[in-house]
């Protein structure tokens, strides 16, 4: 039986703005019915960043607190994962969300190089993320941006560290970091499936032109795929994507093209090892 595709959508992020693209969801309100469109059209996970007024990023407990609250109301049963990158804050800041209990949250394990600084994840602070995670039983998403990350989480769960088997995303296309390279990618997927097993779920995530590269590679290997304007904020070159759900159906079809059924909210749940829905 095919495994059903798991879309991830990541709605914000801590760098688009409306000069880049109006349809980019700032405020909570503009979020949540974002969401609930990309939803509709297919997407099981939200991957959450929340926003000052003036657009700058935020890990404000408070607003997240608002839009999580928001997402269960009106996209029942979807997958909440808050995001505790390094844009957003500095130290503990970015785990300030935690106690909120979301179903997940993204999870750095090592540093590597962004277009114009060097995103840091110190090991004290890994360690300290990784717990609080086990305490308010979230499941972190590990997002591999090097071949390191992913031999670090390894680590980390043999620790115990990391509770359940590393549910790991491939990053590529992040300028400095690692590129769009298809013998990477399936090196990447070998290694997962050598340290975690040949049915361990993993996803991947392409930035700007690769998302749909990435998207493609992701669901033909038997993966799941992340789309949404915090990486895209195009449908090509010359036209702007008209929200998230835009893209959330792009993958829809390539998950048709590939004979991919996309997995509903409970299937995503069942394959993530999730808690039920409350």
């Amino acid at each position: 039986m095919t495994t059903p595709c798991i879309i991830c959508v990541a709605i914000t992020g801590s760098v688009p703005t409306k000069a880049a693209n109006p349809a980019v969801p700032i405020s909570v309100s503009e979020q949540i019915e974002s969401t609930q469109a990309a939803f509709e059209a297919g997407a099981s996970i939200a991957h959450c960043h929340v926003r000052n007024d003036d657009e700058t990023p935020t890990s404000d407990p408070t607003r997240f607190a608002a839009l999580k609250e928001g997402l269960e109301k009106h996209c029942p049963g979807m997958i909440i994962q808050l995001s505790t990158g390094g844009r957003s804050g500095a130290g503990a800041a970015r785990g300030g969300m935690l106690p909120l209990r979301p179903d997940m949250a993204s999870l750095s394990v090592g540093s590597n190089n962004f277009p114009t600084r060097v995103y840091e994840n110190p090991p004290d602070l890994i360690d300290w993320l990784a717990a609080e995670m086990v305490t308010y039983d979230v499941k972190p998403e590990i997002e591999a941006f090097d071949l390191s990350h992913i031999l670090m989480a390894a680590k980390m769960h043999e620790r115990g560290q990391i509770r359940d088997t590393p549910y790991v995303q491939f990053v590529m296309g992040v300028k400095n970091a690692m590129p769009a390279d298809k013998d990477v990618f399936d090196f990447y997927l070998r290694t997962v499936r050598r340290l975690f097993g040949p049915d361990a779920p993993w996803c991947a995530a392409g930035i700007g032109a690769q998302q749909i590269v990435l998207n493609e590679w992701s669901i033909a290997a038997g993966g799941h795929a992340r789309t949404g304007l915090e990486d895209n904020v195009r449908l090509d070159r010359n036209t702007l994507a008209p929200s998230n759900a835009a893209l959330v159906e792009r993958t829809v079809s390539i998950c048709e093209k590939h004979e991919r059924p996309v997995a509903t909210w409970q299937q995503a749940r069942e394959i993530l090892g999730l808690r039920p829905a409350t």
